[in-house]
């Protein structure tokens, strides 16, 4: 991995439903910082994805049930909002006023993802029904266009335990390793790294989002250049199992050995 690298946003203009975001990336490129070339890591905001891919809900629709009710009630959220969270949900771990704490598909997450912001007045969207698929699906577009070997990461913006502000988190992955296993390396002093992994997927998309922004930017994607990460066929992020989660160790016992409610 290469010692320095650059960083381009994407403006993009106002992304709808329908419209190709590989299409709207390469055009951006090609005005922005001379197309793409080989060996770039395209970063996007799940938002800008999944409104692509049509996967927008207008609230007006949204009948909430009763336990819907009961937890808007209890969290100080619009019932329309939670029943959406709930359906994308596995669980409900918690919350606090705005916000459920949620497992969606072995990761935890507030709202499963379902967000307000960048969506079209009284709608929210969830994460892009398959983030690894739409990844690779603009991978290949790209790759098709420019002949050039490019990797993809979809991107979304996490709270951490116990820390202000959000960073980046790779939902999606086409192209790269994710996580790269340091385990057996030696530190300066000669010890073993036994349990250090890498996040190299999440760490980029950390980079991109200083010029992605969260607002009014409509900058939804970046371009990573000079990294000198090997392109690849692979595809995915992992995750752990809730049982090798610390936070969900904490989450699942008390000091006293009882569960939480």
């Amino acid at each position: 991995m290469n010692a320095s690298f650059e960083v381009f946003g994407l403006s993009t203009g106002i992304i709808h439903a329908g419209d190709s975001v590989a299409g709207l990336l390469a055009d951006a490129a090609d005005r922005q910082c001379g197309g793409i070339r080989d060996g770039d890591i395209l970063v996007l905001a799940e938002t800008a994805v999944a409104t692509a891919e049509g996967n927008i809900i207008d609230l007006s629709t949204v009948a909430p049930s009763q336990r819907a009710q009961e937890l808007g009630e209890k969290y100080r959220m619009d019932p329309r909002t939670v029943e959406v969270v709930l359906q994308e949900s596995d669980s409900v771990v918690g919350g606090i006023a705005g916000f459920l704490l949620c497992m969606k598909a072995g990761t935890l997450l507030p709202n499963a993802g379902v967000d307000a912001s960048n969506a079209p007045p009284g709608c929210v969207t969830p994460l892009p029904r398959d983030p690894d698929r739409s990844a690779r699906a603009i991978k290949t577009a790209i790759e098709q266009r420019y002949g050039a070997r490019v990797a993809v990461i979809i991107a979304d913006s996490r709270t951490h335990a116990m820390r202000l502000g959000c960073s980046g988190v790779a939902i999606g992955c086409a192209g790269i390793t994710a996580v790269i296993d340091d385990r057996g390396r030696r530190d300066l002093f000669g010890r073993t790294l036994e349990v250090t992994q890498r996040a190299v997927a999440d760490n980029i998309v950390s980079a991109a989002e200083l010029v992605m922004g969260e607002a009014d930017e409509c900058i939804p994607a970046a371009i990573i250049r000079g990294l000198g990460l090997p392109i690849s066929d692979q595809t995915g992020v992992e995750s752990i199992a809730a049982d090798e989660c610390l936070f969900m160790g904490l989450l699942r016992n008390s000091s006293d050995g009882r569960p939480y409610p």
